[in-house]
């Protein structure tokens, strides 16, 4: 193959080099385009055929469903991994050893301490606000209570950033579901794993001892692996962009919460259940909707079904079926709603139209059903993600910046009125 690609405008040729991955994906350097062309940019609304970054973090080919990160299958790290190992992973590049997992851990614990100052923050905001909001507000003021901005060179520094922010942003995360709830706020138990301390932070009761549930901890613990990365998606790229101008590390992360926060990414699982809600008050037809959602005419769309990335199936999905199928079976919970996402669920396995189309649950239509099981409320459904999300974004920031990536700044092409003169206000 060329190792350079021609491009022919108004009948000149100039001639780009071609870049190839580690996984044989090929892409154009367009870097001198506007220099060699006298101004010529590209346009790619959305970015989808565009690379921003050479990445050396997550791995995605969505047309074989793969899925990996720093080398490792998706499905091997779900299996034989728990969070902390993968955010270790994403972020410095290898899996921990005994001695540096353990210590990782510790560090975070030493970390999780939040100013009792960001609790007025929180008092400050009303139980309607939107946990997304409240999440990305909490993280941008751990800015002012860490002022001191992270020498990335510096390993050290870029460690303990690294611990504080995992440390504290669970914290955060169970104190935001606690307001919203109207229980008191909670630091959790030193003692326990990251996950099970998550869980206790969030459903402790005042009045009784909590008790944890094994298949729900690793429930939540594959949620977390499957949603610690994804490459460039909308809000790892604002990640990378904000951070790109030398923001804070918490600022960036900030940004990316806000990205996060959109239904058509984030909020993919919480729009999973409000149209489960909206099915069920409709009468609960799981064969009528899948009819409106065969039907082109129809504006229905069946949520949770599909993936813009996974052209075949989304490897997260099979994952986390399993421990779905688990969850519903140990908690033994009665909820039409789950009842009519188990019917959909089947209906569109075994429906033609959905196969031939590979039209398969992905990952947010299992995600949305445990988190309903475990009592998370929709609205907290993609603060959960953001938590998950939060290596990736750690692990993009610092790659871009130890990268010394310059400024984003995308191109545009203007099409707006052309010059024209300005008009006193009694002649308009």
């Amino acid at each position: 193959m060329s190792k350079t690609a021609t491009i022919e405008i108004n009948g000149t040729k100039n001639e780009f080099p071609l870049v190839t991955g580690t996984e044989n994906e090929v892409a154009i350097d367009i870097s001198k385009l506007r220099s060699v062309t006298g101004g010529v940019t590209t346009l790619d609304a959305g970015y989808k055929n565009t690379g921003s970054c050479e990445s050396e973090i997550t791995f995605l080919d969505g047309e074989k469903g793969i899925l990996r990160y720093r080398g490792y299958s998706i499905e091997e790290l779900a299996d034989k991994a728990d969070f902390l190992e993968v955010a270790f992973l994403l972020i410095f590049g290898e899996l921990p050893t005994k001695e540096q997992s353990e210590k990782f851990h510790a560090d975070i614990k030493a970390q999780s301490i939040v100013d009792e100052d960001v609790k007025k923050i929180l008092d400050a905001f009303p139980k309607s606000a939107h946990p997304m909001g409240v999440i990305a507000s909490l993280t941008s003021a751990l800015t002012a209570f860490n002022p001191s901005s992270v020498n990335v060179d510096s390993e050290e520094d870029m460690y303990k950033s690294v611990v504080k922010i995992l440390g504290k942003f669970p914290v955060l995360v169970a104190w935001t579901f606690r307001k919203k709830e109207g229980l008191p706020l909670d630091y959790g138990d030193k003692n326990l794993g990251y996950v099970e301390n998550i869980l206790k932070m969030m459903f402790r009761q005042p009045n009784e001892e909590y008790v944890q549930n094994k298949i729900l901890v690793d429930a939540l613990d594959k949620l977390l692996i499957l949603h610690a990365d994804h490459e460039q998606n909308c809000s790892t790229s604002t990640v990378r962009i904000v951070g790109s101008s030398h923001a804070g590390l918490f600022a960036s992360l900030s940004a990316g919460i806000s990205a996060l926060w959109g239904p058509l990414h984030g909020g993919a699982n919480q729009a999973v259940l409000e149209m489960l809600e909206a099915i069920k008050l409709d009468g609960g037809d799981t064969k009528k909707y899948m009819a409106k959602a065969k039907d082109k005419a129809d504006p229905f769309r069946l949520m949770g079904f599909g993936h813009r990335v996974y052209k075949n199936f989304d490897p997260r999905a099979k994952i986390i079926k399993k421990a779905a199928d688990e969850v519903l079976g140990d908690l033994g919970i009665e909820d039409p709603i789950l009842d009519i996402a188990k019917g959909l669920e089947q209906e569109a396995l075994n429906d033609d139209y959905f196969v031939k189309r590979k039209l398969y649950p992905n990952v947010d239509f299992y995600s949305g059903i445990i988190y309903r099981a475990m009592g998370i409320p929709t609205d907290m459904f993609t603060v959960m993600f953001a938590l998950g999300r939060l290596p990736g974004w750690i692990a993009q920031w610092r790659e871009m910046r130890l990268r010394k990536e310059p400024i984003g700044r995308p191109r545009q092409v203007y099409i707006g009125e052309t010059h024209r003169s300005f008009v006193s206000i009694d002649e308009r």
